[in-house]
C-alpha cells in the first residue's frame, strides 16, 4: 500500500524539529576526567562528579568542561597526591576550599569545602551511581549542584543564567522543597526563586 504523502510530510517536519547534538565520542577533557576518576577509584578515594559535568551526565546540555570532583576534607590531600602520581601537576590555590590538578591544558578541581554543603557520607548517599562514557562513578544530584551555586553567590558574583539553565533542563529531577529549605537565608536564592516561580519552572 503506497505511503500517504501528507503523513510523510508531517513526520518529516516533526523529525526536522528535533535538535541533533553531535559530540566528540571521547574529547580531550573527557580523557582527563576518566584518567582522574580511574586514579581516585584505584586509590579507593570516594569522590563525586560535580558541577556542570554532573548536570551533563544527568541529561543537561554539555558543560563548559570544568572537571569538578567533590572529595571529603580528610581525603583531599591524598586525592591531590594520587592525581600527581597519575601524571598531573598540582596546585594549591589561595582559596581554602579546593585543590587543583592540571593535565594537558585541562584542570581538575578537587573540592572539599563547597558553599552550603558538607562533603560527607550523607552527600554521597544522595548521589547516584551512573555510567559516564563507559565509566561508573557517583554523580551529584542536580539539586545539590544548584544549591552550591546559589549559596556561592554574593554581590560581586551572581550567575543566575546557569542556575536557570539547570532549573529548566532538569526540573523534574530537582527536589524544590529541599533547595528552598537549604537556601532560605540567602537573598540571592530568594531572587532566584522569584524568577523560577514567576516562570512556572519549579514544581
Amino acid at each position: 500500500m503506497p505511503a500517504c504523502p501528507e503523513n510523510n510530510a508531517s513526520v518529516t517536519g516533526a523529525l526536522a524539529r528535533v535538535p541533533v547534538q553531535i559530540v566528540d565520542a571521547d574529547p580531550d577533557f573527557m580523557r582527563t576526567l576518566k584518567k582522574a576518576a580511574a586514579a581516585l577509584r584505584d586509590a579507593e578515594i570516594p569522590f563525586l562528579l560535580a558541577g556542570g559535568l554532573a548536570i551533563w551526565a544527568r541529561g543537561g546540555t554539555e558543560s563548559d568542561h570544568d572537571i569538578d570532583f567533590f572529595v571529603k576534607r580528610a581525603d583531599a590531600e591524598r586525592a591531590l597526591e594520587t592525581l600527581v602520581q597519575a601524571g598531573m601537576r598540582p596546585e594549591q590555590p589561595p582559596e581554602q576550599w579546593l585543590y587543583k590538578a592540571h593535565d594537558d591544558g585541562w584542570m581538575v578541581d578537587l573540592i572539599f569545602d563547597p558553599a552550603g554543603l558538607t562533603v560527607d557520607d550523607e552527600l554521597f548517599a544522595r548521589a547516584s551511581i551512573q555510567e559516564v562514557k563507559a565509566m561508573e562513578m557517583r554523580v551529584m544530584r542536580p539539586d545539590d549542584v544548584l544549591l552550591t551555586k546559589l549559596l556561592a553567590m554574593n554581590e560581586h558574583s551572581m550567575n543566575f543564567e546557569s542556575c536557570l539553565e539547570i532549573a529548566r533542563q532538569l526540573r523534574e529531577q530537582i527536589d524544590w522543597d529541599y533547595v528552598r529549605r537549604r537556601t532560605n537565608g540567602s537573598p540571592f536564592a530568594r531572587a532566584f526563586f522569584e524568577l523560577v516561580d514567576g516562570l512556572k519552572i519549579a514544581a
